[in-house]
């Protein structure tokens, strides 16, 4: 059965999460809009058109008036403004105005970008996300949260826009290879560790059904990431509080990722990140030794990586320094004062960041600093 989720603002519903198994409803959903007689534009990438691209753009078409598409190639790497112009050229081309709409198809980096497309375009029209994978469909599709990179810097230009629809069809989870569910792992963990310390246990004790993507049990771990990231966007939609609680594993985790020029999967960095802010949190005395370990191992049996590859950490520590969540010269950093009890830090120092990234670099790469 399908589950619906309502996320609202100023104490008025915004907009539905639909969790589903089928792309059934999504029809009758999309015409409860309002979009008869409107324009629409299906924007993914390269590999999700492959699989979902013909069979979405068949059922909006039952809906609206028109239905384009603007397909990039697949990669962070287009997550940038170029993509976003030929976006608008594609949107001008096809007489968009500022009463159609705009699709999400595909994973973060689809969302992120035609999410500020809607934003930006004639000074913002509606879209609506169908989010593929599994990170899109806990984190990512959720919120509003906007943005392409820029000079490599994570997300660095982007805007608050809500979609109208969130549509998230669990079974496209068994087309994301083993690498793509795994890094949508990192944000689901980061749940628990964040928020839930019952979820977090529920996360270990189901860990083989998950890790098999049983889809019951996968619908069940949908639903209660998606509940608590509502809870967190209802009460700071535009991120000045507690939203920025959600960023556990961030600072680290998207330095990581420049440095790595953007070869390890954002969730994956972002378990990482993790890791390495549960060391300082150990080092502190807010959480146990095993507290850490446990974390590896569960990660360790989800497939994450552990370890970072080659990089420079004076560079990673850096970059630290050049993150959206800056606060004047401080670094808001988000640390547990136990599992399930997350608060922001603005007194980390650069040894204790090292001490973390040190936790989750190789032997060889330890042996070097």
């Amino acid at each position: 059965m399908p589950k619906t989720l309502t996320v609202r603002r100023d104490g008025k519903a915004a907009y539905d999460i639909i969790l589903d198994t089928a792309f059934d409803g999504l029809k009758d959903r999309v015409e409860a809009l309002g979009v008869q007689g409107r324009r629409m534009c299906v924007v993914t990438d390269s590999t999700v058109a492959r699989w979902y691209l013909e069979p979405v753009k068949e059922i909006l078409a039952q809906c609206c008036r028109q239905v384009v598409t603007f397909v990039f190639p697949a990669g962070e790497e287009s997550k940038n403004l170029e993509t976003v112009q030929k976006l608008y050229e594609t949107l001008i081309e096809s007489h968009f105005d500022r009463k159609d709409w705009l699709v999400a198809l595909g994973g973060g980096v689809v969302g992120d970008l035609c999410g500020y497309g809607a934003a930006t375009y004639l000074r913002g029209v509606s879209f609506i996300q169908i989010p593929t994978t599994l990170l899109s469909q806990v984190d990512s599709s959720i919120g509003g949260k906007t943005g392409v990179d820029f000079a490599s810097y994570k997300n660095m230009v982007g805007a608050f826009h809500m979609p109208r629809l969130v549509y998230a069809n669990v079974s496209t989870l068994l087309t994301l290879s083993e690498e793509q569910f795994s890094s949508g792992m990192g944000e689901v963990i980061k749940h628990g560790l964040i928020q839930d310390e019952s979820y977090y246990q529920w996360l270990w004790d189901n860990r083989m059904a998950i890790e098999k993507r049983d889809l019951s049990v996968c619908m069940e771990m949908i639903a209660r990431s998606d509940e608590i990231k509502r809870g967190v966007v209802e009460q700071d939609p535009s991120e000045q509080g507690v939203r920025a609680l959600l960023n556990f594993g961030h600072t680290l985790g998207h330095a990581l990722e420049k440095q790595m020029g953007f070869a390890m999967l954002h969730g994956h960095c972002v378990g990482l990140g993790c890791l390495g802010a549960m060391r300082i949190c150990v080092m502190r005395g807010y959480v146990e030794e095993e507290c850490l370990l446990g974390l590896r191992r569960l990660m360790e049996s989800l497939h994450m990586p552990t370890k970072a590859g080659r990089v420079q950490p004076d560079r990673v520590l850096a970059d630290t320094k050049s993150d959206k969540k800056m606060d004047g010269d401080t670094i808001r950093f988000i640390l547990l004062r136990a599992v399930g009890e997350a608060f922001v830090d603005r007194t980390v120092t650069s040894e204790e960041m090292r001490a973390g990234l040190l936790e989750i670099l190789s032997e060889n790469e330890q042996e070097k600093n």
